[in-house]
Parts: C-alpha cells; structure tokens; sequence
C-alpha cells in the first residue's frame, strides 16, 4: 500500500522462531521508525491521542518489515480495549491480506476487517481500493470494480483509473479499459505502464496501427521499457512487418537477453516466416531459462520436424505431452495438439522415402484421427491404433547446401521462390512466410508441368495409379506442397472425414467481429458484406413484413457500420436476438441454378457484445453440387486445353483463362480444405495459367479501389471468390490485377519438379535450403 515503505524482510520463510529472533534485534529499530511514524501521522486513520498513534505505528512497522503475525497479535491487543478502533482494524485487515491470499482463511478475515472499516467510516477511498485488491486475486472482478468506482467517485485519482482499467483489462472488456487508462493518463500523463495498457486495449481489439503508437508513447517515457519493445514487436508481426518486428523484440533482448517471453514470441514469428534454424534458437534458449515453458517445448518439436530432424522433435514433443494438466486445470493448446502432431510425424518418418505418386495421405490417416485434428479436439479417439515408433534404418533429412544442386535446379529454386512471392497478400495481418513462398511457388510450377502433360494427353502417377489427371489430382500437388510446408496445420480434404462426420457438417469459420476484437485481415470487406446484408434485410422484409418496408428501409440508411444493425434487428421478433444471411452461387452448368455459398451471422445486443461471422458449412449434398460443376468445367478446360496444345488462338487463350478462374472461384466457395485453400487455390491458377501460356506478372493488390482497378474492392482472392456475384465477376476482378502476359520460353528448360523432388525427403531438402543469393539473382521473364 502506498503509505507503508519499508522494506519487508524474509522472516516469515524461516518459520515464528526466526521471527521472534529477528524481533528482539530489531526492537530498537522499530520502535525508532514507530515513533517517526507517529510524530508525522504517516498511516491511515491517525487518532488524536499520542499513546494511541505511537502503538498503531508499531503495529504498522511490523507489517512493513514482513512481522504479520505480531502485528496482528498487536492490533488485535488494542481492539480488545478499543472494539471501534478504525485504524486497528484496517491494518489488521492489510496484514491478514499480505500473510498470504493462497489460504483463503486470510483472505475472508481480510475482507471481513475491511468491510467493518467501510461500515465505520464509508468515506475513504483507499479502504474500496484496498478491498478490491483482496478481491480480484479471488477472481471476485465485478465486486472489486464496484469498489474501485465507489473510490473514483470518491477521489478520483490516475492510480484508481489505471487500477480500474487494469481489471477491465483482465476482464476483455478492451473498449471501457482504454477509457479508464485515458483518464488516467489525463490525470498524470507520464505514466508508461498506462500507456503500455492503453497500447494493449488496441491491440486486443485489432487496433495494430494505434497499438504501435501507444507502445512507442510508452518508450519515449521509459526508454528501457522492455515490456513495451516486446509488445511493439507483436504488434509488427500481427501487421506483417517483418523487419520493424525484429527491431523490436531485439531491443527487447539488448536490455535482457533472458526475457523469456520475448525469446518466444520472436521464435514464434521467426517459424511462420519460414526461418525454421532461426527458430530453434530462440526455443532453445527459452528452454534453458525456463525447462518446463510448454509453448517453448511444442515449437522446438515442430520446428526440427518441419525441417526434417525426427527423432529430436519427437523427443521435445514427448515432454510435452508428459506435461499433464492438473485436476481442475485447462489442457494448454500445445497439449491439445502435441499428440496429433507426434502421429503426424511418425507417419511423415516412416514415409520419408517412399515416392510420393505411390500413397495418399488423407486414405492413409484414419478418419477420426483426421476428424478430431482438424477440429482441434481433445485426442480422445476410440480404439485408436498408434502410428509405429521411428524407424532406426530411416534417417533424419540432411541439410543440402544450395551449391550442391545442379544449375538448372538452382534456377528451378529461385523461379519457385519469385512465384511464390507472388501470392503473399499486402494486407495487414499477414506475415510474409519464405517457406511456404518456395513450396508453393515449387507446387504452382509441377501443377504448369503436370496440365501441360494432361493436354499434351500423358498420363500422371498418383495414389498408386496411372490415369489421366483429374481437377483434384492438380490441387492434391499444391496440397502435398503446403502440408509439408508447415506439418503443424492439418491441411486435408474435407469429403475424405467420415461419413458421420459429414452428415454433421464441417464448418470453415472465420470471426470478423467478436465482442470487441475486430479481425483486421477482412476490415476491408466489411463494407461490402454491410451492403450485401441491407439487400437480404430489404428482400426479407419485402416479402414477409411489407407495411413495415418503409420504416425499415428508412432504417437502413442509417446504417453505416455493422453496429448501426443492431436496432434493425427490433424490427421482427424473429431477428431479435440476430439474423443470419446466405449467399446464393450461381451455377454455370444449369442455368438459374444456385447452391449455398457462405453464411453471414450477426448477433448480440449491444456494440462491444457482438459476434459478426462468416462460415461455410461443408455438407455431403453440398459437396456433391460443387463437384459436378467443377468435373464439368475441367472437363470443357481440359478440351479446350488440348486444342490451345495445337493452335495457340487468342479466342481459345481466352476461354481457357476464364475456365481456370471459373473452375477454382467454386472452389474458393467450396473450401473444401480444412486449411490452406486459399494459397493452394491460387498456386493452381498460376500453374494451370502458365500451362496456358499466360503468366501472373500483376501481384495481389493491397486492397481499396484505384483508377487502374475501378471495381477492385479488396486483396483477398479467397474473399473476393466468396463475395463475387458470379464467376464471370469474378475473372473479371482477378484478371484486373493479374496483367497476364506471354510466359517466357525458358520455363520450358526448367527440370520437372515432380521428378527432381520425388520423395518428402527431396521436398524438405529443398525447402530447407538456404538460397540468399537467389535474391542476387535477376529472374528475367520476358
């Protein structure tokens, strides 16, 4: 509390007879600060009577130098001749509440002693405050902001308002605590912790830009302020700025080289750019400074998987799933996790050589296994056969010196990486990952490869069979590429989950809006999905509440933000308490015919209480409709494919480039993945465009239109699949910003890549090679 100083000692450890020891040698001393105290009246509700105060002090001095048990013993001899003696009462309070809140007996007798003092004396604000400090350890939160506001009411103070706003904080409530740590800025603006929290209420709400200024506030009023640097950092990440986030967190650790959470956030980062070795040095040394960190533990396992290194992952995923939670205790997300992952890698291990063309993952992994990962459930799976052990006679993937490769597949690497960079979007939210740059840039390449063979009427190698290639055998090579990429996601085909699992439905589920955090990848839509929405209320009103059309239209006008819904919602009992909203696709191959696209949710009662989501809810006849339009359309693609092999029409370049938009803006509806389909989509449209003759030279714009791309409303081709209203709508956006042009005759000197990388061994060899100096490197495409 801020009126006691002194410094406590550790006397309590060492048990009451290292207390009463350390009592007698210091009985001059306390008595000499005792009688300070008095003189000055420095402790709460000072009496008038010098006896009086002088053994209040005492009792106050033993509980500054750590002696609780004494100054109880000693508050309470004085409340046996004095029952009302307020100022005995408060400190006994404090000391039953610094004797430890772990045992709840002190924290009852604490909370009793201050609520005693507030009935005797309801007019100070620093007993609500001291009350509230006992109550929100217990988790009691709204009873200590009742105590907190009747203290600002009281005497508003910086202190109050940052206390308050810290417990709403804790509460997510982000919105009233960035107005508690306002005021309390307001009130004492140089205040770097309110300034760090008032940065964290932004960034908890999807506020990154605000965030960062906050934080860089907080430095410029603490320049060694290690919290704030690692908060910025994580603030950069979030927004995809690679190189300003590891500023950051490196001036984090310049100030502690051992401040375990920046080590982890920054490793974390490092693994989703791609930078796997980088990782697993900053896990490692997390790992040392703290060897039970379970986030530490599960990356370092997944990061010498993902590079190939089985047998360490395996061991650091082993400690992870040892790491049991106590009873009562939530699984951690690691946990939940680790024993999918251990699978996983057995099955990777064990598969390591084989040629990729002769098994087929999604046949192989059993169903449930497959249903519970995807679904992120806890690994509660019956009658579960455990993948086998290591084997010793497969060994870990070496690393491949980038030199060590031929030329031509040198280039074959640096083209790959260039595509791949292609498909990175600009919108914040989205941290550039050179890993899977390089896989799917390798993927968009064997997919040109393997459609040019299809035209040219080869025959592919796939599962074990040799056979034409079908629509999905060209996303199966983009998916073989991305699950290798990062074998933390499950990235599988959806229509290959159990039949029970389907006949539920599986849903792909992405929050725009949820209570107060706001999903900054899709801010961009927002606007459009608002329009799409007013159009469905009007279309619902017309037909089931017309004398009501013209008030709700009038409504509607209004309505600017998501939020502004919320009164619309009043309008029809039905929509009360929310609404929901489909979108139509229009079928090509039947005329007039549409399937379900997305589902639009929007509930809640009031702004900061309100879920605004998207899903797509992948069910077996839906499955069924989407795929008898793609089967129709790579059908006509494939023909068309074949003629464009012997004359290279204009008229037929055309036709093809449209069929290869249409094909796969159903199936960015479909999204028949439970991860990934949005860059496997797109690796398919460049390959099977290349194939075409047509190259992607335009990258995916940053969003917002402009006058070279009037119509282009944001930069997420998945999105942009989902909100169009057709297919033709849809090629006509994306050819906006591709610029395609003739793609250059060297592609056809490049190596296949399915024959250059023909196992996961050859496939983690080449996406963990280093290739700097490809960047040295001018890739000329004419």
């Amino acid at each position: 509390s801020s009126f006691l100083h002194f410094q406590e000692s550790d006397c309590d450890i060492g048990g009451s007879s290292s207390c009463e020891s350390m009592l007698s040698l210091n009985t001059e001393k306390i008595l000499s600060q005792a009688k300070l105290l008095a003189e000055q009246k420095r402790f709460p509700f000072a009496t008038d009577n010098d006896n009086t105060n002088e053994e209040l002090a005492i009792a106050y001095v033993l509980i500054g130098n750590g002696l609780y048990d004494e100054a109880i013993r000693h508050f309470s001899t004085m409340l046996q001749e004095e029952p009302d003696l307020v100022s005995a009462i408060y400190g006994r309070g404090i000391a039953y509440g610094k004797k430890g809140l772990h045992d709840m007996k002190n924290a009852e007798l604490a909370l009793f002693e201050l609520s005693r003092v507030i009935s005797l004396e309801p007019d100070h604000p620093e007993v609500f405050e001291q009350r509230a400090e006992i109550l929100s350890p217990l988790g009691r939160i709204s009873e200590a902001l009742s105590d907190l506001t009747k203290a600002i009411q009281l005497q508003p103070s910086a202190r109050l308002y940052r206390h308050r706003g810290t417990l709403y904080f804790i509460s997510e409530d982000y919105a009233t605590a960035h107005e508690d740590f306002q005021h309390s800025l307001e009130l004492n603006k140089n205040q770097p912790i309110a300034m760090l929290y008032k940065g964290l209420t932004f960034f908890h709400r999807g506020l990154l830009k605000e965030a960062i200024e906050s934080f860089k506030e907080a430095l410029k009023q603490k320049a060694d302020f290690i919290d704030a640097y690692k908060s910025l950092g994580q603030a950069y990440r979030e927004l995809g700025n690679f190189d300003a986030a590891t500023e950051s967190f490196q001036k984090a650790l310049l100030l502690n080289q051992n401040h375990v959470q920046t080590l982890q956030l920054k490793g974390m980062m490092l693994y989703h750019h791609g930078s796997l070795d980088e990782a697993l040095k900053n896990f490692k040394r997390c790992l040392q400074l703290e060897p039970y960190n379970e986030v530490c533990q599960y990356m370092k396992g997944l990061s010498h998987v993902a590079m190939g290194q089985f047998y360490e992952g395996i061991k650091a995923q082993t400690k992870v799933m040892l790491n049991d939670p106590l009873p009562g205790q939530k699984a951690s997300p690691e946990y939940l996790k680790v024993k999918y992952l251990r699978e996983y890698s057995r099955y990777l291990h064990a598969h390591l050589d084989t040629p990729l063309t002769e098994y087929n993952t999604d046949i192989d992994l059993p169903g449930n296994f497959k249903d519970h990962w995807a679904k992120n459930l806890p690994f509660l799976i019956e009658n579960y056969e455990e993948q086998p052990g290591l084997q010793p006679h497969i060994k870990d993937v070496l690393f491949q010196n980038f030199e060590s490769y031929k030329p031509d597949v040198q280039e074959l690497i640096c083209v790959a990486d260039h595509l791949g960079s292609m498909m990175q979007y600009e919108t914040p939210g989205f941290l550039p990952n050179k890993r899977i740059h390089r896989a799917m840039g390798l993927a968009t390449l064997e997919v040109m490869q393997a459609v040019q063979r299809t035209w040219a009427n080869s025959k592919v190698r796939m599962n074990g069979k040799t056979r034409l290639m079908q629509w999905r055998d060209m996303f199966d090579i983009a998916v073989k590429w991305r699950r290798i990429a990062d074998p933390d996601q499950p990235v599988l085909w959806l229509d290959q989950m159990p039949a029970r699992s389907l006949s539920r439905g599986f849903n792909n589920h992405i929050n725009l809006i949820r209570g107060q955090v706001i999903n900054m990848r899709y801010l961009e839509y927002f606007e459009k999905i608002l329009h799409f929405i007013k159009d469905r209320i009007l279309v619902y009103h017309g037909a089931n509440n017309p004398k009501g059309l013209l008030e709700v239209r009038e409504a509607l006008e209004k309505v600017h933000k998501v939020e502004d819904l919320l009164p619309i919602m009043k309008f029809n009992s039905k929509t009360r308490d929310g609404f929901t909203v489909n979108t139509k696709v229009p079928s090509l191959k039947d005329q007039g015919k549409e399937y379900d696209g997305f589902t639009i949710t929007i509930t809640g009662d009031k702004v900061g209480n309100i879920l605004f989501s998207v899903e797509t809810q992948t069910t077996e006849e839906r499955t069924q409709l989407y795929h008898a339009e793609i089967d129709a359309l790579y059908k006509d693609l494939t023909a068309k494919g074949k003629i464009l092999i012997l004359s290279a029409e204009l008229g037929e370049v055309d036709a093809v480039c449209n069929l290869i938009l249409s094909l796969v803006y159903y199936f960015y509806n479909l999204m028949p993945l439970s991860r990934g389909s949005s860059v496997i989509a797109y690796s398919v449209i460049m390959g099977a465009l290349m194939a075409s003759g047509k190259e992607v030279s335009g990258k995916i714009p940053k969003g917002k239109a402009s006058i070279k791309i009037p119509k282009y409303t944001s930069s997420l081709v998945d999105f942009e699949a989902m909100t169009a209203p057709g297919s033709e709508a849809f090629s006509k956006i994306a050819r906006s910003w591709m610029n395609l042009k003739s793609i250059s005759p060297s592609y056809k000197s490049l190596p296949s890549v399915s024959e250059t990388f023909p196992t996961l061994r050859t496939m983690i060899e080449v996406l963990n090679t280093d290739s700097a100096h490809c960047l040295k490197k001018t890739i000329v495409v004419v």
